[in-house]
């Protein structure tokens, strides 16, 4: 059934396997430029996998000891996770002892994928998201490994690496609005990201974007019920 379900899951995971081998590289790389060891990205990549997170951490990870600071920017970076872990409270609740790991690994692009991967009939479609989850974070684990290598063999300039992983969220953002008719979601949230950075400026415009968000989201979601209900 493994064979079967992580075979099934590949192709679908084909696109994250491109972006993730490159910004795991990229994360290792500035992992490197900040003085760590090799092991710490490694390490980070297994136990922290947090995507843009890790490439705040390893600045905070560099810096000097502030729990308090890294919890609150932790938080702000990480919140969006909100919104992709209440669609999977029903989805998941057969999941037994797959459920801790599938929370765990469920990152943007992991939840792209989800959302319009199909597992093979006959297959429990959890197990399928199991294999979809467990080989997105061996794609960032085997780009972290690569940028190690390629950070102590090539010293090149890294000017530029952390904005990798707002590149790919662009290209997931432009993906979903091709592939969705309704767009009012999207649009909903762009908008309030703009009004929050405009009048609470770049420090906390996260927080209060991801709260217009959530109050936008309630009653776009009843209209969306309704409409998909009449057709």
């Amino acid at each position: 059934m493994w064979v079967r379900g992580f075979a099934s899951a590949f192709p679908y995971t084909i696109p994250v396997m491109t972006g993730y081998l490159s910004l795991g590289a990229a994360f290792a790389i500035l992992m490197e430029r900040n003085g760590l060891a090799v092991w710490w990205s490694v390490l980070m990549s297994v136990i922290v996998y947090a995507g843009s997170m890790q490439f705040v951490g390893a600045g905070l990870v560099a810096a000097p000891f502030a729990p308090l600071e890294t919890a609150v920017l932790t938080l702000m970076v990480n919140a969006r996770h909100l919104f992709y872990g209440l669609p999977m409270l029903d989805r998941w609740r057969d999941s037994g002892r797959l459920k801790p790991y599938q929370i765990f690994a469920l990152t943007d692009e992991t939840f792209s994928v989800l959302l319009t991967a199909k597992a093979p009939a006959g297959m429990n479609p959890r197990a399928f998201e199991f294999c979809v989850a467990l080989m997105n974070q061996l794609y960032w684990i085997c780009g972290t490994i690569i940028g190690a290598i390629i950070a102590n063999a090539l010293p090149f300039d890294t000017a530029g690496v952390e904005f990798s992983m707002t590149a790919l969220f662009v290209v997931i953002f432009l993906e979903q609005w091709k592939s969705r008719r309704n767009r009012a979601f999207a649009v909903a949230g762009v908008a309030a990201t703009l009004v929050s950075r405009v009048a609470f400026g770049d420090k906390w415009f996260l927080l209060y974007a991801m709260a217009m968000i959530i109050l936008a989201l309630i009653p776009l979601r009843r209209l969306d019920a309704e409409r998909t209900a009449e057709q």
